[in-house]
């Protein structure tokens, strides 16, 4: 795969921005928030270990900077917002995630969708 892609591993800080609109976060605020939230994601998939999840979130903590999305996001404004992303491929949301060791993520869409929805339901109003 393409370095580029890696890059995108805030799938959901770009829904952030999107659903929330451009300009009312910070661009870095919404990478921390979607950050956590993807780390939270690969972690209920049993993907990374619950160390992980502990110290990127507390290291941003000391950055000051959100770990979670505003209050005002939804499931489906979240929802509604990835399903136009251009990482999704014959209508499957594929998702960048951290698999194994600190540093290891994958580009895939074979993970188990109650992860996601679990994931949005912690972070988010239904």
């Amino acid at each position: 795969m393409h370095a580029i892609a890696f890059l995108t591993i805030f799938h959901f800080s770009q829904a952030i921005e999107s659903g929330f609109g451009y300009g009312q976060w910070l661009h870095g605020e919404a990478v921390a928030a979607g950050t956590v939230m993807a780390i939270d994601m690969s972690y209920r998939l049993g993907w990374i270990d619950r160390s992980i999840v502990e110290r990127v979130h507390n290291i941003l903590k000391q950055a000051k900077l959100p770990t979670a999305p505003p209050e005002m996001m939804t499931v489906e404004l979240f929802k509604s917002a990835m399903a136009v992303d251009k990482k999704v491929a014959d209508g499957l949301l594929r998702l960048i995630l951290l698999k194994g060791p600190l540093g290891s993520c994958v580009f895939t869409g074979d993970y188990d969708r109650k992860a996601l929805d679990e994931t949005l339901l912690a972070f988010c109003k239904s």
